[in-house]
């Protein structure tokens, strides 16, 4: 399978969006809404009833600085349809080794499997940052003992992929993570979930990361969640929040799970809202 790779200008940056390919889901990952109203809404999507999930990573590059990912992937912890971003990346002309920091959305394992390699960092020189709460909630030993038996696992990966870079993480809380960086908490579907808005000159763009895993769904009806969620009720207020916003201001966003290349607007429709994909026009 080629690596899919899209870069996008964005003022002085470019953002290369990576995508690390999908997996098969079904509609038991939706929740909020009856199973029923969502394959309605898959199938009026043009899209399979079960759920394909795709993922997507990104790189943000620029004249007199060094690489920056927003996330890696699921690394070997996924299906073999996935874990495609270590072949996006060296397309997109980047070795590991170059990356000097990875902003970590949350600590689900198809976001930071990517991270080891063998168990080593998958990025030697890299510093990792991800917000304090997120690294409360899923690395202290409390926090693997108390973990119910189905979610240990969630608990050990993240762990995991983290231990290799001791001594390099860095915790936030939110605001400016790296110049024209910021980190914008985006609580619910974990704690410390955060997007991350990127600025150059009068350009941005909000790389919102798991706001929305179902597009054919969720942006249609923003009721609907997914069994990821830590906080289903959290998520859902943060999901119909920013919609809202940014329906109302016009940002240009990015997702994870948005399908490839990821990036564009959101336009209110109905009671709803619908996506609307950012014109590529190549090289400028």
């Amino acid at each position: 399978m080629h690596p899919a790779i899209l870069r996008w200008n964005l003022g002085d940056l470019a953002v290369t969006v990576l995508n690390d390919g999908w997996f098969q889901g079904s509609l038991d990952l939706v929740t909020g809404i009856p199973r029923a109203e969502g394959g309605k809404l898959q199938r009026a999507g043009f899209r399979t009833e079960a759920p394909r999930v795709t993922l997507n990573a990104f790189l943000i590059t620029g004249a007199g600085r060094k690489p920056v990912l927003i996330d890696t992937g699921y690394g070997r912890l996924g299906p073999p349809t996935m874990g495609r971003v270590p072949a996006a990346l060296a397309a997109a002309g980047v070795k590991p080794e170059a990356i000097e920091t990875v902003l970590v959305s949350h600590l689900h394992p198809d976001h930071v499997g990517g991270l080891t390699l063998d168990g080593a960092a998958a990025y030697p020189n890299a510093e990792i940052v991800l917000h304090a709460d997120e690294a409360r909630h899923w690395l202290s030993d409390a926090a693997l003992t108390q973990a119910p038996e189905q979610a240990k696992s969630y608990f050990e990966n993240a762990r995991r992929a983290v231990a290799p870079y001791a001594g390099r993480v860095r915790e936030h809380t939110g605001g400016e993570v790296l110049p024209g960086i910021t980190a914008v908490p985006l609580p619910g579907h974990t704690p410390g979930h955060c997007g991350f808005r990127i600025v150059s000159g009068e350009h941005a763009l909000l790389m919102w990361t798991d706001i929305v895993h179902l597009p054919a769904i969720q942006f249609a009806q923003p009721e609907a969640g997914v069994g990821f969620d830590v906080d289903g009720d959290g998520a859902r207020a943060t999901r119909k929040r920013i919609l809202d916003e940014i329906a109302g201001d016009g940002t240009r966003i990015a997702g994870s799970h948005l399908e490839f290349p990821g990036v564009g607007f959101v336009a209110r429709e109905g009671a709803g809202y619908r996506f609307v994909p950012e014109l590529w026009v190549g090289s400028e």
